[in-house]
């Protein structure tokens, strides 16, 4: 092939492959699947999550289900009955047998809150050390990270045996965290989409509705909580595992040295005919046969005793306070802290209170404009867009617009990106808002357009 024709086919094959692309929607990125839990385990401790192992077992191995934990504090305040570190550096310590205990189980995403372990009975005594209102948007912030469908915490109450005040601050903050996770109006930076490229304090999280709640108590009288939840046996043999849960959680918490050094000493001696003869003995086993998981609440209606996987997907709803119930319906609106105040007006009822519109906003001339869209549509469908602007003679769109292809969520956080020409101060003295419009058409959106007011100033404080 002669060099000419050679390059005259190259330039239309590249011709025709930067048109495909042109025609082709840019992906918007979705939530980050890797931290998707089936099961969240908030705990107060180090060795708290054994609370749960036996089931955890069962749901990781052969129910093949995701699971995350978190310690709500670090155990500092306990006793090292392995070595002589205390306080911050056994709690470093713990931290690490913590999460040696749970990879045992194949668990890795561990996060850890900034709870003091607090040696009281009194919950309200460690809510205060903890920092309530800040360990509470953290537990929201893992929450809306996680989007877990069944929690399983402390159960918050005072009985004998169940009486650390940390495990029912822990079960407190969890019920909390239940709702106002799927509440726009509470921590909404949490939900803001990114109002520049450097954006370091917007998470562009998704609210997210956990479906149901579950507990464990180490309350002396296990039998007052039969009948209360779903039970699981123990000695159940593992089909994938050919071990009996209770084997696959004693080897998770071997991990926790510092608190039982003499037992994990013992065990590790006794055969699997003494380990199994220990654990078939009441008044020996570290876990009742069988488990009994006591079941908190459900987003849709669910019997106590139903399986801790049933009625997640439709039904009939349980009222919780502030949750949005997912829409097919799409819509678009201006997202960033016009989205927000539309939904604490709602909230707080105050629909009444003078509202700009359109939207306005003042900023610098020569500077970004950053427009916020929230894009909310079928949860369980991806959606494909096409975003256009109107802009005033002179002023340059650097991105956001094009047909986009947004994932299957609730909701998309986009952000359009204008620059503005820089202006003299006496060609600023006219103070005259100019008109954005921005077009959006998509499945169920019938062209549908937005107005930001934006007045260009000499100075104005970072959008």
């Amino acid at each position: 092939m002669k060099p000419l024709v050679r390059s005259v086919l190259c330039i239309a094959v590249l011709a025709m492959a930067g048109k495909l692309l042109a025609q082709s929607p840019q992906r918007v990125n979705p939530p980050d699947d890797r931290y998707k839990a089936d099961i969240l385990v908030v705990v107060a401790h180090p060795d708290d999550e054994a609370f749960f192992t036996p089931y955890l077992a069962r749901a990781i191995y052969d129910m093949h289900k995701r699971v995350a934990v978190i310690f709500t504090t670090h155990g500092g305040s306990g006793v090292n009955r392995f070595t002589q570190e205390r306080g911050p550096a056994m709690a470093n310590e713990r931290e690490i047998e913590a999460r040696d205990a749970c990879a045992r189980l194949g668990i890795q995403n561990v996060w850890f809150l900034d709870g003091k372990d607090t040696a009281s009975q009194n919950v309200l005594n460690s809510l205060s050390n903890w920092g309530h209102g800040e360990n509470l948007e953290r537990l929201v912030g893992l929450v809306r990270l996680t989007r877990p469908d069944v929690i399983f915490t402390h159960l918050p109450g005072v009985f004998i045996g169940e009486n650390h005040g940390d495990h029912q601050a822990t079960g407190v903050l969890v019920v909390e965290a239940f709702d106002l996770a799927a509440d726009r109006t509470f921590f909404p930076s949490q939900l803001a989409g990114d109002m520049s490229h450097y954006e370091s304090y917007l998470s562009n999280l998704q609210t997210w509705q956990p479906q149901k709640i579950y507990f464990g108590s180490d309350a002396n009288d296990s039998k007052q909580f039969d009948g209360s939840g779903p039970t699981y046996s123990i000695r159940e043999l593992s089909p994938s595992q050919k071990k009996p849960y209770w084997r696959l959680a004693l080897d998770s918490a071997m991990a926790h040295r510092t608190q039982f050094p003499d037992d994990i000493d013992r065990l590790s001696k006794m055969s699997d005919a003494q380990l199994e003869k220990m654990m078939s003995d009441p008044s020996s086993a570290w876990w009742s046969e069988p488990l009994t998981l006591i079941f908190g609440k459900s987003y849709y209606a669910s019997k106590p005793t139903d399986d801790v996987f049933s009625h997640l997907n439709g039904g009939t709803i349980t009222p919780v306070s502030a949750a949005e119930t997912p829409s097919k319906a799409t819509s678009v609106a201006l997202g960033g802290p016009w989205g927000y105040y539309d939904a604490f007006r709602k909230k707080y009822g105050l629909q009444n209170i003078q509202v700009a519109d359109p939207a306005q906003i003042g900023i610098k001339s020569g500077t970004t404009l950053s427009v916020p869209l929230t894009v909310r549509h079928d949860p369980k469908e991806p959606l494909e867009i096409e975003i256009k602007v109107e802009a005033p003679a002179g002023w340059k769109i650097s991105s956001g617009t094009g047909k986009l292809l947004l994932p299957a969520e609730a909701s998309t956080n986009l952000r359009v990106e204008i620059e503005t020409p820089p202006l003299s101060e006496a060609e600023l003295k006219s103070d005259k808002p100019q008109q954005v419009k921005l077009k959006l058409a998509g499945d169920g959106l019938q062209d549908q357009e937005l107005v930001l007011n934006v007045l260009l100033r000499v100075r104005a404080l970072p959008q």
